[in-house]
């Protein structure tokens, strides 16, 4: 399968960390995606630019500060599946979905609901319950979590549709992940989307493990709202510029509520220093301050691969890479208290498998991490893997499930 992968050869161009000085099978692109070896060469660019320009910089030479964000903004839009006015990268993934929720949260006495997956991120429920708080309501009566059923992991889109229905006219927005980070469900977002229109609620989601890792078509969706961070699937580096999407019906309407800053005002009049506000068009009129040029030369070293490879290449890839992890470990846990709590079906999860053990798995994590394996830990008892397709081989795939095989036989015999 390695040989006839034509993704191969973008292996090479990531930087693998080691553990004892031996190079490692990394499993953890959902938390922090792995550094392109071209970042140190595009930040080497702006540095120089700005010891040999300083503050000329932000208007002369190849890439002008003062329009840094601008190159990532149509690699970002083939991502997400959006027009090139609809996104921009900015901020950071909280304080983009607070401003976000400022504009698209906008509850009344009789709709102020909000819909969200139960155990979501701990910081979408933060948000949630402040925006609530925020605007007078209780968190407990305006916030309605939709639920696994008993006995089972993951939510059942049919489950989703229903309780929007049975909220339709109390509810106000439905905020939820686009892939879920804790179980790797990918809900069902078109239906969602549409659902929610039908209702006349707003729609937005996280999508801070979807963006990267599955196709996303969100203008064809209408979906209202989106935000992301660039360090996980996007490996752009530790906490580095996240990004929003707005559907081009709210982005050109400058009426619309939201928290103003310099860089949201119009650029054609920005430095004249005069008010009133008047908001870019599209996404570019949520900006509060000036782009973030060091974390965009990263963030576009890693978008230029994306651009090479192909979102829907990688996601051929990914599937069958996934369905291969899954395969070899379903094939070693039949008769082990170990379940994989992430769906069957491919249509419904991106490159993550997650692992509940009933008992020990943080002691097998601590061993497969001794013998070279990054995965990631999650209370209370569960393994997250996800075999990334731009830098993971089907041979590290076999490799890990030889190296479980083993560490499984050894608990069994103890």
């Amino acid at each position: 399968m390695d040989e006839k992968d034509p993704l191969r050869h973008f292996k090479a161009q990531f930087l693998f960390p080691k553990i004892d000085g031996k190079d490692v099978i990394y499993f953890c692109g959902n938390s922090l995606g792995l550094q392109p070896r071209a970042v140190n060469d595009f930040l080497q660019t702006e540095i120089r630019a700005w010891a040999e320009r300083g503050v000329e910089g932000h208007f002369t030479g190849d890439n002008p500060w003062v329009d840094a964000r601008k190159r990532s903004k149509p690699l970002l839009a083939t991502l997400v599946g959006a027009k090139t006015e609809e996104v921009v990268a900015m901020g950071s993934l909280t304080a983009n979905i607070h401003l976000l929720l400022i504009s698209f949260y906008q509850p009344s006495s009789t709709r102020f609901k909000i819909i969200t997956e139960s155990d979501a991120f701990p910081s979408d429920r933060y948000m949630l319950e402040s925006q609530v708080r925020l605007n007078g309501f209780d968190p407990a009566e305006a916030i309605v979590e939709v639920k696994p059923r008993s006995g089972e992991h993951f939510v059942r889109t049919e489950d989703i549709v229903s309780l929007i229905n049975a909220h339709k006219d109390e509810l106000a927005l439905i905020m939820m992940s686009g892939v879920q980070y804790y179980t790797g469900q990918w809900f069902d977002m078109k239906r969602i989307a549409h659902a929610g229109i039908q209702v006349g609620a707003k729609v937005g989601f996280d999508l801070a493990h979807a963006v990267g890792n599955v196709p996303l078509q969100l203008h064809e969706w209408e979906v209202d709202f989106a935000a992301w961070c660039s360090y996980k699937y996007l490996n752009s580096g530790p906490g580095n510029v996240a990004g929003i999407f707005v559907h081009e019906k709210h982005g050109r309407q400058p009426q619309l509520k939201r928290l103003q800053g310099w860089w949201g005002h119009d650029e054609k009049t920005r430095f004249a220093m005069e008010g009133p506000f008047k908001a870019m068009e599209g996404a570019d009129g949520w900006l509060l301050s000036n782009d973030n040029v060091l974390g965009l030369a990263a963030h576009q070293a890693s978008l230029e691969i994306f651009q090479a490879a192909g979102i829907a290449n990688l996601r051929r890839k990914s599937e069958l890479l996934t369905g291969y992890l899954e395969f070899l470990i379903n094939s070693l846990v039949k008769d082990q208290a170990i379940e994989i709590i992430t769906p069957a079906n491919p249509g419904a999860r991106g490159c993550q498998l997650s692992f509940l053990f009933e008992d020990g798995g943080r002691e097998i994590f601590d061993e497969l991490y001794q013998n070279g394996i990054i995965g990631d830990w999650r209370n209370p008892n569960v393994i997250r893997l996800a075999p990334v397709p731009l830098y993971n081989s089907f041979e590290e795939v076999y490799n890990f499930a030889k190296l479980f095989e083993r560490i499984l036989a050894k608990r069994d015999k103890g």
